[in-house]
C-alpha cells in the first residue's frame, strides 16, 4: 500500500478531486495549510501599506492507495494539478505498513 500526499493550489482542489474520482479512488483527506518552496512568497499591498506574505495557501491531500493504483493517482494528479506555473506543488509517496478500518477492524487493502 501507498500513501500518496499531493501539496496543491487550493483552486486546483476540485479539478483533482474530479480526477482522482475518474480513476475510482473513492476516499482522501484534505488539510488547508500554507507554506512555500522556489516561489518565496510574495509582497501585496493592503490599504496603501506595502506587505511581504511569505507562507502561501495551498491545500494538501492524502491518499491511501494499493500498490497497483499508485501510478494512475500520480499521474491524475499531476494532469489535473498543472498549471504550467511555478508552485504547482510536489507529491511525496510513501510505503504505508498496515491500514485498519476502526468500525470493522478490517486491515490491509480491505480496510482501504
Amino acid at each position: 500500500m501507498k500513501l500518496v500526499t499531493a501539496v496543491i493550489k487550493p483552486f486546483k482542489l476540485d479539478d483533482v478531486r474530479e480526477a482522482l474520482a475518474e480513476v475510482g479512488i473513492q476516499g482522501l483527506t484534505v488539510t488547508e495549510v500554507k507554506g512555500f518552496g522556489r516561489q518565496r512568497g510574495h509582497t501585496e499591498l493592503y490599504r496603501g501599506a506595502e506587505y511581504v506574505v511569505d507562507f502561501l495557501p495551498k491545500s494538501k491531500l492524502e491518499v491511501a492507495v494499493r500498490d497497483d493504483q499508485a501510478t494512475a493517482v500520480i499521474e491524475a494528479i499531476c494532469k489535473a494539478a498543472s498549471s504550467g506555473k511555478i508552485g504547482d506543488g510536489k507529491i511525496f509517496v510513501t510505503d504505508v505498513e498496515q491500514v485498519i478500518r476502526i468500525r470493522t477492524g478490517e486491515t490491509g487493502n480491505d480496510a482501504l
